[in-house]
């Protein structure tokens, strides 16, 4: 059977129900196809992300927190609690209610918008056809004007880890313990590592992280990576430097690890073992040879700034492509994508996507880094508040953390805005907003925030940019 559309979308997580929206809002025809299935056989709209990844991670990130919180610090409020018990199973289906809630809201959204939802994992041919290969062996296929690739990523492997059931997992099945394991290894310190490790660490686990790299969170400001270090080794988190993992084998019930770092070579056994090595580009099968699509060297599919491939009328987006594995750089490629089609004008500015670690404290950054800006030879001024000193953490009883900005020395443009601290995955919009808008630390300084709250650090942080914070205690220089 052969149907055409004005546009197929292959993928549903994140980039691609919102480019399939985005196209039906557009008027155009438009068909999604995706492969996901809940433990009903039914569809499970929203990818890695809503049913393995993001949600759900954040959902027993909450939960264990309150835990956390409740054992620990509900004595300092005056709030008499006697020993708080964690019931895995129900917060398992916990987690389960609110992927299943919002997998459900993707498809009212998909049927309010007209779109046609074909299940089976979808493959591109040749003149813009996709086959929809189904789950019971059959197969079909549809056309379209444009076709949008969107099928997102899948964790990382590595021989010396292979995956084993009950004992060695990658992410997706470290969502799903049925109890806490009593020792627990993870090879990978990066955001999946951290926070899938703060989420067991909470509950009893001890938690053992490898990283093969000699950095701590190379990715973010090294001064706010410098002190979230400081702060999940204090919770209990073994963070292991340079440590490159040699095999990972089961023997005896327990998960023998070997390592090397710069003291020799060491062993660890674990009750279980989580590889969380990062994620790659879900390209094998995506397409024939004779559709002509192109990868880099890396496995990505090759695009544009626009997000269009080298075959005309082919788009694609989100981890498939291009820059950081995030949910919401995906979604804005797919609306810009949508957009284009539909002969609008759209981008989607790579420089301000935010990132975000949903750790205790939260871990949040946009724009440039300070090593960056050494790096590029960016002369810049810096300014930082600590959460310390903020009237509403100390209400809150959380001061672990600090904001800082760093702008243009010339122009006094903000150039980067670095977080930690709770609720900085809220907070961090603040920065982007302003940074779109091409701000400076005085704009910033001349806006009036509410008080109390947590985002006057944020204001203080752009004082002390001029060295002018009102509630920092100014560095007295030192007696010559």
């Amino acid at each position: 059977m052969d149907t055409r559309y004005d546009v197929i979308v292959v993928g549903a997580g994140p980039a691609g129900y919102v480019a399939a929206i985005r196209c039906a809002q557009l008027g155009l025809k438009t068909a999604c196809v995706d492969s996901w299935k809940n433990n009903k056989g039914g569809p499970a709209l929203g990818g890695t992300c809503l049913n393995v990844g993001c949600i759900p991670s954040k959902a027993l990130l909450e939960s264990t927190e309150l835990y956390e919180r409740i054992n620990h610090d509900a004595a300092d409020h005056g709030i008499k609690v006697k020993s708080a018990e964690i019931d895995v199973t129900a917060m398992m289906a916990r987690k389960d209610k609110i992927v299943s809630n919002l997998t459900q809201g993707i498809a009212s959204l998909f049927k309010s918008n007209g779109i046609t939802l074909l299940s089976g994992r979808g493959k591109l041919l040749e003149n813009k056809t996709v086959e929809v290969s189904d789950f019971d062996g059959s197969s079909r296929t549809v056309s379209a004007n444009n076709i949008i690739l969107a099928v997102g990523s899948v964790p990382a492997d590595i021989k010396q880890a292979r995956l084993v059931d009950d004992f060695i997992y990658d992410s997706s099945g470290a969502l799903a313990f049925e109890e806490v394991p009593k020792r627990l290894g993870i090879i990978g310190a990066g955001v999946i590592g951290l926070e899938l490790g703060s989420v067991w660490n909470r509950l009893g686990s001890e938690v053992v992280l490898l990283e093969a790299q000699s950095d701590f969170l190379p990715m973010a400001d090294v001064q706010i990576a410098k002190d979230s270090r400081r702060y999940f080794s204090s919770q209990g988190l073994d963070i292991r430097l340079g440590a490159r993992v040699k095999s990972a084998n089961v023997k005896a019930k327990k998960v023998v690890v070997e390592y090397q770092d710069s003291k020799g070579e060491h062993q660890e056994k674990f009750d279980k073992l989580i590889v969380a090595v990062g994620r790659r580009a879900n390209t094998v099968g995506l397409f024939s040879d004779e559709s002509g699509l192109l990868l880099d060297g890396w496995g990505f599919v090759h695009v544009d700034d626009n997000c269009r491939t080298n075959v005309p009328g082919v788009f694609a987006i989100g981890d498939i492509v291009r820059g950081p594995m995030l949910a919401h750089k995906g979604s804005e490629e797919g609306m810009m994508v949508a957009e284009i089609i539909a002969g609008q004008s759209a981008e989607v500015n790579y420089e301000l996507i935010p990132s975000v670690v949903y750790t205790r404290p939260e871990i949040a950054w946009v724009g440039k880094t300070e090593q960056q800006l050494k790096t590029e030879g960016v002369p810049y001024n810096s300014g930082v508040f600590p959460l310390l000193a903020s009237g509403r953490a100390q209400a809150n009883g959380d001061t672990q953390g600090m904001i800082k900005i760093l702008a243009d020395a010339q122009t006094d443009r903000v150039l980067g805005v670095h977080m930690i601290g709770m609720h900085s995955s809220e907070m961090i919009s603040q920065a982007v907003i302003a940074m779109e808008f091409g701000t400076s630390s005085e704009d910033l300084a001349l806006t009036v925030f509410a008080h109390p709250s947590l985002s006057e650090a944020f204001h203080e942080a752009a004082f002390d940019v001029s060295g002018r914070a009102i509630h920092k205690a100014k560095k007295r220089k030192p007696k010559k």
